[in-house]
């Protein structure tokens, strides 16, 4: 489907319609969609009488009765060509800035499912766009605002800013393309919504053409719009913000291990001592009970999920721990991980009860961890006014229970445990900004600021904990003690 967005174009629409190459109505079973935004002239008139001229094209013409703003127009044409089950879509701007006659190039790439959307660039080679008719100020706006991005998003496009493109149908339905703004931006967004969905996204060359169209956008604020919804994406992505709008998942990938630094996982790892058994609550995948079998350790694991890597364990436990009491011993571990797995039960208090009691006279060192609600970013948030969810970070949408060091503290000596130690955890930056100088800068200072206010500066909280013995231990324990002197006959 070709996909004509317009606006006040009565007087370059006909000769953008007639540019269409012929070829596109010989090879393909194709639809023209016009759209006209609600023009305060007479581009819907145009629109009708060429569709009239000729008879023998398959046009269709919409008008919206209210102006829907650039975004808000292409969102009804992607719903157009996702209820009437097209494979592509070509968007063509109506006021006849790029040319119709490379669309069959830009659109063969998703044809063939060698992509799910192209772009067509005008940035590919050095100064073509300023020869093209580019003014100057959008030839460097263009160039920074790309280079931003691309360092932000770690990609290498040579143009985020041309709205010649062409998507897959089926891509499209697979992103909420529906929640983006109604503004110009929306171009940006919705490439960052494939970028997110990890989709193929690829560039092709494509002339430049300035002429007498008027300019409907504001730069200052098309920019600003621009790197706010990049720095947005790239955020909610980082789990420090949410935005309904990239929330979205592409193929799965496992979330990894932290490693290599600082973390939840790093001192965990370090506590436990080799040949140790060892159950993992929360195993996942078993990532983790590889690392502890590498140490020469007896690992058991408890989830909920099916099996995992059999080669990770020497034995699984499947449970709820919501939903299902604990009916079987827990003796003979060392230590039992409870890594980022309190935060999202409903109750807490009633495994570490559960666990005390399954244990048995010999007690196992618990290694607890949890999110720090009141880490210094949270706090900012807090501060003006936003409490809110999301994906993953402090406050995941799966957290059920919020910690701080007091918190867990009571919660684990009401609990009947003696806290060992209890230290502060940095922020994973290298895991959220890749492994890079930054994010190695950012961890040293976050573990520095620790130092100074642990509550703070600590994005997570490690604890080290030992169950007391419960009364029905010393109760079993005195009657031991008692046998003995039960047995002696007293004395006349």
């Amino acid at each position: 489907m070709i996909f004509i967005v317009a606006y006040n174009a009565e007087s370059t629409l006909e000769k953008v319609l007639q540019r269409i190459p012929a070829r596109i109505y010989n090879n393909y079973d194709y639809r023209i969609l016009v759209i006209d935004d609600s023009s305060r002239d007479s581009t819907v008139t145009s629109a009708l009488a060429f569709k009239h001229a000729h008879p023998e094209l398959n046009i269709e013409v919409l008008s919206n009765p209210q102006n829907q703003g650039y975004g808000g127009n292409q969102k009804i044409g992607y719903r157009y060509a996702i209820d009437q089950g097209f494979d592509a879509v070509a968007l063509l701007h109506g006021d006849g800035q790029y040319a119709p006659e490379v669309l069959e190039e830009l659109a063969l790439p998703v044809i063939r499912g060698e992509a799910e959307a192209v772009m067509g660039t005008r940035m590919a080679k050095r100064f073509e766009a300023l020869r093209g008719g580019m003014p100057l100020y959008k030839y460097i706006g263009n160039k920074v605002l790309t280079g931003i991005q691309n360092r932000l998003l770690r990609t290498s496009l040579s143009e985020f800013h041309s709205g010649y493109r062409v998507y897959s149908v089926k891509a499209l339905s697979a992103v909420p393309f529906e929640y983006n703004t109604d503004d110009f931006h929306f171009d940006t967004e919705i490439i960052l919504q494939f970028l997110l969905k990890r989709f193929r996204v690829q560039e092709i060359p494509i002339p430049t053409y300035y002429g007498d169209e008027i300019c409907y956008v504001n730069g200052f604020k098309y920019a600003w719009n621009v790197v706010k919804a990049t720095m947005t994406c790239e955020l909610n992505r980082m789990g420090i913000y949410y935005d309904r709008k990239f929330d979205i998942e592409g193929p799965r990938v496992f979330y990894g291990l932290k490693l290599g630094y600082p973390s939840s996982h790093t001192m965990a790892l370090e506590e436990v001592h080799p040949g140790a058994t060892v159950l993992d609550v929360g195993c996942g995948e078993g990532l983790f009970a590889h690392k502890l079998k590498d140490k020469g350790c007896r690992v058991h694991g408890l989830d909920k999920a099916e099996k995992p890597d059999e080669t990770a364990l020497d034995h699984y436990i499947r449970m709820d721990l919501d939903h299902e009491r604990i009916n079987f011993p827990l003796e003979g571990y060392d230590y039992v991980l409870l890594l980022d797995i309190i935060e999202h039960l409903e109750s807490p208090e009633g495994l570490l009860d559960e666990f005390r009691a399954k244990m048995g006279p010999k007690k196992s060192i618990a290694l607890i961890t949890v999110p720090n609600v009141v880490f210094f970013l949270v706090r900012i948030r807090f501060l003006f006014g936003h409490f809110q969810y999301g994906k993953r970070g402090i406050l995941d949408f799966t957290h059920r229970r919020l910690f701080t060091f007091t918190s867990l503290k009571r919660l684990l000596e009401q609990c009947g445990y003696t806290i060992i130690d209890m230290k502060g955890i940095p922020a994973p930056f290298p895991k959220a900004m890749g492994e890079n100088w930054l994010s190695r800068a950012l961890l040293a200072l976050n573990a520095m600021l620790i130092k100074v206010s642990r509550g703070l500066f600590s994005y997570q909280i490690f604890a080290k904990a030992v169950p007391l013995p419960t009364v029905s231990d010393l109760l079993e324990r005195t009657r031991n003690a008692s046998h003995p002197f039960s047995a002696q006959k007293p004395q006349p």
